[in-house]
């Protein structure tokens, strides 16, 4: 059984035109997952490879610690448009986050039974930079995660007020959904990014 079994995620992701800049990864693992919402500098075509080459990264690093993995974003990235990233790691046997940002992709991590992410127990420690061009000295931060908490990223493409009546109802993609409806800003890609943890493996 896997980290699906006890961690859902969902997104919902606009374009401002063409191809969207922002992207989502979700990469199951045997002891855990990682979850990361990236989001290329600008939009269109250069931006959206900028996240490409992000995401894939992540997709082929993830057993290495965030940090790690951040740094190696950073190399692949360079040349590009540059990306910043918010980066979370679910340890399931640890009931804990490991998470780190690289610009302004804010993460939140809310109790079970929290209805607005003003009540948020922890915040993503996030460092000015920009993969790709300025790499600066990170270092993740941890939190303890229990059975019906819920994470929610979020990209500058969404207002910052969107924190204010964050109903967290529902499945994550319907979370998700409703953010970027009520929130997404007219000249920006966006995207949203959701994930409850249900619980340990059986």
């Amino acid at each position: 059984m896997g980290a699906a079994a006890v961690i859902e995620v969902g997104y919902a992701v606009k374009a401002l035109e063409g191809r969207s800049g922002d992207r989502a990864v979700v990469v199951n693992r045997r002891d855990g997952m990682l979850v990361g919402a990236i989001d290329g500098l600008g939009h269109g075509d250069a931006a959206a490879e900028a996240a490409d080459a992000a995401a894939a990264v992540i997709e082929s690093t993830a057993g290495e610690p965030v940090e790690q993995i951040v740094a190696r974003c950073h190399d692949a990235l360079q040349g590009t448009r540059g990306a910043v990233l918010t980066l979370v790691d679910f340890a399931i046997d640890r009931k804990e986050i490991s998470w780190v940002g690289v610009g302004n992709v804010e993460a939140r991590l809310l109790e079970f039974g929290t209805s607005v992410l003003p009540g948020a127990v922890a915040s993503a420690m996030l460092f000015g930079g920009v993969l790709g061009h300025n790499l600066p000295a990170i270092r993740p931060s941890r939190h303890s995660v229990g059975v019906g908490d819920v994470l929610v990223m979020a990209t500058d493409g969404v207002r910052a007020d969107f924190a204010r009546q964050l109903q967290v109802s529902g499945p994550p993609r319907s979370i998700a959904e409703r953010v970027l409806e009520s929130s997404a800003r007219n000249d920006d890609d966006a995207l949203v990014v959701v994930a409850r943890f249900l619980g340990e493996w059986k």
